[in-house]
């Protein structure tokens, strides 16, 4: 009797400190929303972000996408649990995949079909723009670099001098076969960034926790994210970055590593270099992977992206270049005058939009999934120590605390000042894998409340993504 009443004191203690978590979390969002309109003048104007810390502005609004959004919102809170449980594996990463696109599709469409979802990625600022100027892939990424810095006749648009040449590559390429224009770049983005989904599920359970994975299924298909994964390019950045990490965390399955596997991962990571400068960030997230497989088959993930770098460099384009013109770029724009004071705190409350309550919830349990060793431990037995580490620590609680710290890093940066709930799309999919440490029973309630702040978002801000 006395161990049941203590039994009952701890889960009570334990869902008080995820309320805690999560009111903490409302509580800096809140905050990051009263300071511009309460200091006000030409402070509040430097913020450039008429919803901050959401880069949008307030419009209440309601699309065709309205109902569809709230039906599955209804569906996934009331069935997502008990079926994520019972699913045959490959169905529910298929159901996952679906619902994901559905739910993005959806929220995309509460502001129309042209301002949500056909339009999004041919205004001035995006790759788009660029597409039909570009007659010779060679020449363009040989040329990449002297088009960064501002204020030249030639001048890259913003999202594309911002970025490596391997994402304009990809919207060229997908030109060049037939899937040019707005309709299916939005197509493209969107179906492989709700992807990301599938690969935080399966990278879960290849490190070890098919029940964390499927905890976790339900909360990744209605990811607050998803107003951003439809439509922006970080999008697709984000989902190729995530399966890098899901073949990297195959690759190394304890029971046979398979290079093959490793070899892709490392290409898809080194592709992804070729993105977005950020993602050199998903170096913590896939050593989350390798800290709990360890470090045998590795080499063929690292051949991988050296042969991605390579080849970038033996086209024309040398990355630590590219990456020292960006900084100077972005300081030649609005970002000189972005107050530091405000966004080095502001961008972790539009993480929170990006990755809801629960996931702030769910980080009162990261400690104890972490099972650190003591410092006894490791001076008695470091080998000993770490090897059962391995077998303790819980994959969701690495996952989420790596993709934080990669969150974190960026923000130290200061090179991601506002804009970055889409920015950090990539580092966010793995914090909601945080999600699946929050107890069955309250589940359904922690999905009502990601499902409600999402709908929220969705209909008072007109995002600009």
């Amino acid at each position: 009797m006395r161990n049941t009443s203590v039994s009952t004191v701890r889960r009570a203690r334990t869902r008080r400190a995820d309320l805690y978590c999560a009111a903490a979390a409302a509580a800096l969002l809140g905050l990051a929303v009263a300071v511009p309109p309460l200091v006000g003048g030409q402070w509040r104007q430097n913020v450039f972000a008429g919803a901050a810390p959401l880069f949008g502005s307030w419009l209440p609004h309601v699309g065709w996408g309205s109902g569809p959004s709230v039906v599955i919102a209804v569906a996934v809170v009331v069935y997502g649990p008990p079926l994520a449980a019972r699913l045959p594996w490959r169905r529910l990463l298929l159901v996952t995949w679906l619902t994901a696109l559905a739910w993005a599709f959806a929220l995309a469409m509460v502001d129309g079909w042209q301002r949500g979802f056909a339009g999004r990625l041919t205004t001035y600022h995006e790759y788009l723009y660029e597409v039909g100027g570009v007659d010779d892939i060679a020449a363009m990424v040989r040329g990449f670099a002297g088009r960064i810095l501002d204020f030249q006749p030639d001048s890259w648009t913003t999202h594309v001098s911002g970025h490596p040449p391997g994402a304009l590559l990809v919207f060229v390429l997908a030109d060049r076969v037939g899937l040019g224009g707005g309709v299916w770049a939005s197509v493209l983005c969107t179906t492989v960034g709700c992807s990301a989904a599938v690969a935080v599920v399966v990278t879960l359970r290849a490190l070890g926790s098919e029940q964390r994975a499927r905890a976790a299924a339900p909360f990744l298909a209605l990811a607050p994210a998803a107003i951003w994964l439809a439509v922006s390019a970080d999008a697709l950045f984000a989902g190729v970055t995530a399966w890098a990490v899901a073949l990297l965390a195959l690759a190394l399955a304890p029971d046979g590593r398979n290079p093959l596997l490793a070899f892709g991962s490392g290409v898809l990571f080194g592709f992804g270099l070729f993105l977005n400068y950020g993602l050199v960030l998903m170096a913590v997230v896939a050593g989350a992977v390798v800290a709990v497989r360890g470090v045998r088959g590795v080499w063929p993930a690292v051949v991988g992206v050296v042969l991605v770098v390579v080849a970038f460099a033996a086209a024309g384009f040398w990355w630590w270049d590219g990456y020292q013109l960006v900084v100077q770029r972005y300081y030649q724009g609005i970002a000189t005058d972005r107050p530091v004071s405000y966004w080095v705190w502001a961008n972790l409350a539009a993480t929170v939009c990006a990755v809801g309550l629960a996931s702030a919830a769910a980080s009162s349990r990261i400690p104890a999934g972490l099972a650190l060793p003591s410092p006894t431990e490791v001076r008695a037995n470091l080998s000993g120590a770490l090897k059962n580490w391995r077998t303790d620590v819980d994959p969701a609680a690495l996952l989420a605390v790596a993709g934080l710290a990669a969150i974190l890093l960026a923000d130290a940066s200061l090179l991601s000042k506002a804009e970055t709930e889409r920015i950090w799309l990539p580092f966010e999919i793995w914090i909601l894998a945080a999600t699946a440490l929050l107890p069955r029973s309250t589940a359904r309630v922690w999905l009502a409340v990601q499902a409600l702040g999402t709908l929220l978002v969705a209909h008072l801000i007109l995002t600009s993504w």
